[in-house]
């Protein structure tokens, strides 16, 4: 007996292509723009309440030096995603990105 299967496979990277999809790529490479910036303003937020609560004054440059690295790591990590989806022909989706190389 024949196996009917109601939803073909496809080989066809998501998204498709045009220009819907070619704008959508660029916002997802458009966060690194904002990524670092943010962590840094959190970083700094973060020590300047510790700050004012235990009343060190070194905990405002270990908050900012925390956010550089914070967001230097989360910008590294979604370019090397959005390298690694050209590359395949998929799309670059750093958000979902579990680090093994697998998509979810």
């Amino acid at each position: 007996m024949a196996v009917n299967r109601p939803i073909p496979e496809s080989n066809k990277p998501p998204g498709g292509s045009g220009g819907m999809h070619s704008l959508v790529e660029a916002e997802k490479l458009m966060q690194i723009a904002f990524l670092l910036p943010s962590a840094v303003l959190v970083g700094w937020g973060i020590g300047a309440l510790a700050n004012s609560h235990w009343h060190q004054r070194w905990m405002i440059a270990a908050g900012l030096i925390l956010g550089c690295v914070a967001g230097l790591m989360s910008v590294i990590r979604v370019a090397f995603a959005a390298e690694r989806a050209t590359s395949k022909g998929e799309s670059a989706d750093a958000g979902n990105d579990t680090g093994s190389g697998t998509k979810q």
